[in-house]
């Protein structure tokens, strides 16, 4: 069944996509809910200056503003409704599931199955709504402190301007979380990553155009943008391997008559994926590393300790020594950490045992989880080489090359990351939608008998 499987895999047609009613249903709804975040991105939250806002942003573009502006396809620098964009449930679900594996009360609510998952569902969701409500009103207080030279960024400051924003921001990451839930359930792909990954995409065209523009008028050389594509495009491709790339431990089960009849014996695999921690290193590095240099720059404007504010800008700045030193511990920090949470030994050594699974050579239990702990470090160290490696390489082309537009690795693990994922559930549909149609001309043939 497996060789079939994997046969009728290998000959999916793309083209049947058309034929797929069900699958062309999933890819316009997931396509609408899309345009409508996009359209969202441009509606700005009332009682701010644009052009006030989009100098003072300008000055804030190195921090960690200008990073999260990425994720979000440019809502922070606009102010739109949507500027804390679908972060903080994502920041919510994080902080969950890492509870989940301390609190013993919720270590049980996750065993529960279903009904435990909807449970810790609805928590994670308070818990959006509390970190967005927080994260909004540190935005109104912090706008209501900035000085352009066209004037104030905020023209009535005061406490109706600090309520209508956190109500406003705090509306749009709810209105966010509930598309990206309805693209998960009746679209394609994961609905939170698509709404991240429209937002990296969106601003790729006008980088594009910038460098472009530079290549034109000499600020870049022709033979630099070229070395740069043929770059871009081997980290993709390596991206994509690494991404995909896992070791498999052999997993053999025992022989066990019931009645007349034999069952088990067969060997499966455990897979192993070598970046076991996806993106979320490089988020919380980056995150750690930009928040002192945004709160400095904000004292600076108001008037706070200018040292202090100079000390961070000339030593954190993106591609100084300090900050890629600093950013590859992170990421290796954060790469362990992270797997610890979202892989444990144990209880997958516990659960083969009861099964009746074993990895061939090591016994059951302890030795097993041992084992599987062994593999996973060395895994790991692999892992976190990887997206050092992709993560500093952009930082090296900004702050060297003068590459004119933020792309960092981050950004890059992403998107790809979303693209693999997106792929192969369209081919699992396709697969599904194959399926149908031979079971459809095998009851027509036995009925024709």
């Amino acid at each position: 069944m497996a060789s079939a499987a994997e046969q009728l895999a290998s000959n999916l047609n793309w083209g049947s996509i058309g034929k797929a009613t069900e699958l062309k249903k999933r890819l316009w709804f997931t396509v609408g809910a899309l345009v409508v975040f996009r359209i969202g991105a441009y509606i700005p939250v009332p009682g701010v200056d644009p052009a006030a806002l989009a100098e003072m942003f300008s000055r804030q573009s190195g921090g960690i503003a200008g990073m999260l502006d990425v994720f979000s396809g440019g809502s922070i620098g606009r102010m739109s409704i949507l500027a804390l964009s679908i972060m903080p449930y994502i920041s919510a679900s994080i902080i969950m599931q890492i509870l989940t594996t301390v609190v013993p009360s919720l270590e049980a609510l996750k065993k529960e199955g279903e009904a435990g998952r909807k449970k810790i569902n609805q928590y994670t969701r308070y818990g959006t709504v509390l970190l967005a409500a927080f994260q909004a009103y540190g935005i109104a207080v912090g706008l209501e402190s900035q000085t352009a030279s066209v004037g104030p960024v905020v023209h009535d400051p005061g406490l109706f301007f600090r309520f209508v924003t956190v109500v406003t921001l705090v509306g749009g990451t709810l209105l966010l979380m509930w598309i990206g839930e309805q693209i998960t359930a009746r679209g394609v792909g994961n609905g939170t990553s698509l709404i991240i990954f429209a937002g990296i995409v969106a601003a790729l065209p006008n980088a594009l155009v910038q460098t472009l523009e530079l290549g034109r008028t000499g600020a870049l050389s022709a033979l630099f943008i070229i070395g740069l594509a043929v770059g871009v495009i081997a980290v993709v491709a390596v991206v994509v391997f690494m991404e995909t790339a896992q070791r498999r431990i052999v997993v053999q089960y025992p022989k066990r008559q019931v009645g007349n009849k034999m069952y088990g014996g067969e060997a499966s695999h455990l897979p192993l994926k070598i970046n076991t921690s996806g993106v979320i290193p490089p988020i919380f590095a980056s995150s750690l590393l930009l928040f002192p240099a945004t709160i400095s720059s904000f004292q600076g404007a108001g008037g706070g300790e200018p040292g202090i504010a100079q000390f961070l800008q000339t030593y954190l700045a993106h591609g100084t020594p300090l900050y890629l030193v600093a950013y590859v511990g992170l990421i290796v920090f954060f790469c362990f950490f992270y797997t610890t949470v979202v892989f444990n030994p144990n209880d997958t050594a516990e659960n083969l045992k009861k099964n009746g699974g074993f990895v061939p050579g090591i016994r059951p239990g302890k030795n097993t989880a041992e084992y599987l702990e062994h593999i996973l470090n060395r895994l790991t160290v692999i892992g976190a080489l990887y997206l050092s490696l992709v993560c500093i390489l952009p930082e090296l082309l900004i702050a060297r090359g003068g590459v004119p537009f933020y792309f960092g690795g981050t950004s890059l693990l992403i998107v790809v990351s979303v693209t693999l994922d997106t792929v192969t559930q369209i081919q699992a549909h396709l697969l599904a939608h194959q399926y149908e149609g031979l079971i459809k001309k095998a009851r027509l043939r036995g009925r024709g008998r």
